[in-house]
């Protein structure tokens, strides 16, 4: 006789658990179904709320970290580049060293840390990665040059380490939260987890501004970079480790409840094969409660048992090879990696123009070091409010409404003819519609496709398979990213004379804004590869839902009719179409 199922407690604030209501269902397919179903009509509830916040912060940190950097290289060129030949400024191969850096390490996270994810469980590796940010965060903050190691060359180290990190936020973040999220609102919670980014630019540009003002008094005693030395140059070395160091509190805040998180119910049933212990985290989800713990009797028999009969296919390589190599499913891995891949070529090289908008609207140099550094902060937090902040925003409000195929499709058409506009007008538009522009392409970027590429991939991919394909895909992204700073940010200055200023410091940059109209067109056809997944199950995403459109009953598992016998004839449950449970998913 099975033993008795009890109601446990445990777990944490933001991925409640409850009691096992399907114990009484023998047919783990059955009780599987209804698990998953109970999640996906799930009424939006606080502990939705709590998730977003929990995945959200690290998606903060992740942003905050990476944008830092771009106020923090000015601030290490007056600290450790003061001399004859440098004057206070960071040469530029180790500007854009210690910027790829990071890049370089988020796609060894990406492909690792997805893959790890589908090995050995979401929940173990969920708070690894955060550990690996705010330990190298840190680390750069306490670095420091010697006469046996440069400073370009630790924070390179660092920021490498931290990239990693980084990259590992990227596919767990998002499919811990489709995989706990409501069908209804899916869309508009992962979006939101990575709309944190904005306000880690935000932020970024905010911590800036604050210990520049609070180092005001030694800035205005360096008229500029090379003269700021004695208590100018104290002041300058404190304000960029401060800057830098801020990035590892929002982690510490969110570490404990990435690290006692449940497993997720898609992840427990189709790859750990756990039904029992599946079934209980689903319903502890649903009903606010901690983290489920069944009777361990009952748990290993029905694994041993039950983990047979389930339908899905067991993940390897041989079944990655097979399901990747149809083209039904290989297309939508190109679609996703393809997307992001053309979409960061072009928005991080348009990050690397921004002191030249800062110049068009007056936020760039001064009198002093005070003012120089007082401009670029609010310069920077005036173009993330205008345009990168109000898109990502937009994007979470209509998600789940318009789709995620017509918002990239979109978005990818208007940066195509914003790009163009730019490239083959760029010596006749003045400052303010150089500005105007710019404003305009960092809003389609993130009501676009900066949000739908993460979105995606965390949807329209298996279980087994899913963190696997989005680190891929995201790691196709950096990609682009290291390309972007490594090929078009020398190539801007092409033809340059030397000591020139303004548009006439970067001769070229036209034609690398018609080349990133080409790259945006390129991802407009690589976005009619991808599924809309608005308002559908993950499970009817990847073909396992018998009846719907794209259901694949040899790679999805499951038919119209299953069976599972335990001990006896008499104890067989079948699944019929048209049943009350078929209709139940």
């Amino acid at each position: 006789m099975a033993a008795p199922v009890t109601k446990t407690a445990g777990g944490n604030a933001a991925f409640h658990n409850f009691h096992n209501d399907f114990a009484h269902i023998t047919d783990p397919n059955e009780r599987r179904r209804l698990a998953l179903a109970e999640i996906d009509k799930a009424p939006f509830g606080w502990y939705h709320v709590r998730a977003c916040v929990v995945a959200g912060i690290g998606f903060f940190t992740d942003s905050y970290d990476i944008f830092a950097i771009n106020l923090v290289t000015a601030m290490l060129g007056v600290v450790f580049f003061n001399d004859k030949k440098s004057k206070g400024t960071i040469p530029p191969n180790s500007d854009t060293a210690i910027k790829v850096a990071t890049s370089g390490g988020t796609v060894l996270g990406q492909l690792g840390f997805g893959y790890l994810a589908d090995v050995v469980g979401r929940k173990k590796m969920y708070g690894l990665e955060l550990i690996i940010i705010i330990f190298a965060t840190l680390a750069q903050a306490l670095s420091s040059s010697s006469r046996a190691i440069s400073i370009t060359g630790l924070i390179i180290f660092w920021r490498v380490l931290m990239g990693i990190g980084i990259g590992g936020d990227y596919p767990l973040s998002s499919i811990i939260t489709s995989e706990f999220a409501t069908t209804k609102w899916r869309g508009a919670m992962m979006n939101a987890v990575f709309a944190m980014q904005g306000i880690g630019q935000f932020t970024a540009a905010i911590i800036a501004l604050i210990v520049t003002a609070g180092f005001k008094e030694s800035l205005v005693t360096g008229t500029k970079a090379s003269t700021c030395t004695g208590v100018c140059q104290l002041a300058v070395d404190k304000m960029w480790r401060v800057i830098v160091g801020f990035g590892a509190v929002p982690g510490c805040i969110a570490l404990y409840y990435r690290l006692t998180i449940p497993e997720t119910p898609r992840y427990t049933f189709d790859v750990a094969r756990d039904v029992e212990k599946a079934a209980e985290d689903a319903n502890a989800y649903i009903k606010g409660q901690h983290e489920g713990s069944p009777d361990e009797i009952r748990r290993v028999t029905t694994m041993v048992q039950a983990s047979p009969a389930l339908e899905i296919p067991k993940a390897s390589f041989r079944d990655f090879v097979h399901h990747y190599g149809q083209w039904k499913n290989g297309r939508i891995l190109l679609g996703t990696a393809g997307s992001w891949f053309f979409l960061d070529v072009a928005y991080y090289g348009l990050g690397l123009n921004n002191s030249i908008i800062l110049a068009a609207i007056g936020y760039s140099g001064g009198s002093n070091m005070y003012e120089i550094f007082r401009r670029t902060a609010v310069g920077n937090l005036i173009l993330v409010c205008a345009g990168a902040i109000p898109g990502y925003w937009v994007s979470v409000a209509t998600i789940d409404t318009l789709g995620r195929k017509p918002i990239q499709i979109m978005g990818f058409s208007m940066l195509t003819i914003l790009f163009i506009v730019i490239g083959f007008a760029y010596n006749h538009l003045s400052g303010h519609a150089l500005l105007a522009l710019y404003v305009l392409a960092q809003f389609f970027f993130n009501f676009g496709p900066n949000s739908t590429t993460f979105i995606v991939p965390g949807e329209c991919f298996p279980t087994r398979y899913r963190s696997t394909s989005h680190g891929f895909s995201a790691a196709s992204g950096k990609v682009g990213a290291i390309i972007a700073q490594c090929v078009f940010g020398p190539l801007r200055t092409r033809g340059a004379k030397p000591g020139a200023t303004g548009r006439a410091a970067t001769p070229w940059l036209n034609h690398i804004m018609e080349i990133f109209a080409l790259f945006m067109l390129c991802g407009l056809f690589t976005s009619f590869l991808i599924p809309e997944t608005k308002r559908r199950t993950l499970e009817e995403l990847a073909g396992e839902v018998p009846g719907t459109a794209n259901y694949d009953p040899v790679n999805g598992g499951g038919g119209n009719k299953t069976s599972y016998r335990q001990g006896s004839e008499d104890n067989s449950t079948e699944i019929a179409p048209g049943t009350a449970v078929e209709k139940a998913v």
